[in-house]
């Protein structure tokens, strides 16, 4: 079983290299639109399901309290938090309104979506892009394979990190280190922290 652990070591490196230098630019170009966002005053709004909601909420714990300096808080909301508001929504409508509406009502032109999904096919991540379009909000997209239908909804003020590797594990990784690198380029842009 310790051969087995190591080879799931060895897959993790060999993935993250095998798409590293491909995400390098979309990643950069992720965390400038957000730079610019957060110094016009806006926020970022963070969603996804399952493990990328939990992949949200590392994200918005790392901007609101700190990633690895100190530094002040940064606006960023994580939409899977209210769960009793999303049960209702889901209930008095669909489940597929449960990230569109909030958008709708939160976010604002100028904000920042930042969805995850390791498909890109999930239908209330879907909606949620289109919300945030509704809103005049840039869309930073963090998803696998080949995008799914998140990425035919992108236009060119959107940003897509796509994961081009077909294990969900090996995403979700990469979608993990794909944000702590946003976290160090924001905090170095903003606060010249190393």
């Amino acid at each position: 079983m310790s051969q087995r652990v190591y080879n799931l070591f060895q897959k993790s490196v060999e993935a993250k290299m095998q798409v590293g230098e491909a995400l390098a630019i979309p990643i950069e170009q992720a965390s400038d639109a957000m730079v610019a966002a957060l110094l016009n005053d806006k926020k970022i709004l963070v969603c996804g399901n399952g493990t990328s909601s939990a992949l949200s909420q590392i994200f918005t714990s790392a901007l609101l309290d700190r990633y690895e300096k100190e530094r002040p808080g940064l606006p960023a909301v994580w939409l899977g938090s209210n769960v009793s508001t999303y049960t209702a929504i889901a209930a008095d409508y669909n489940y597929g309104d449960v990230f569109a509406k909030p958008i709708r009502a939160l976010g604002q032109a100028g904000d920042i979506l930042l969805v995850i999904s390791s498909s890109g096919n999930s239908t209330n991540l879907v909606q949620a892009v289109s919300a945030a379009h509704d809103r005049d909000m840039t869309v930073v997209a963090l998803s696998g394979r080949d995008g799914g239908d998140i990425a035919t909804l992108l236009t060119d003020n959107d940003v897509e990190i796509c994961v081009t590797v077909n294990s969900r594990g090996r995403i979700h990784e990469i979608h993990l280190l794909s944000l702590f690198c946003i976290c160090d380029l924001i905090d170095n842009k903003l606060f010249g922290l190393e």
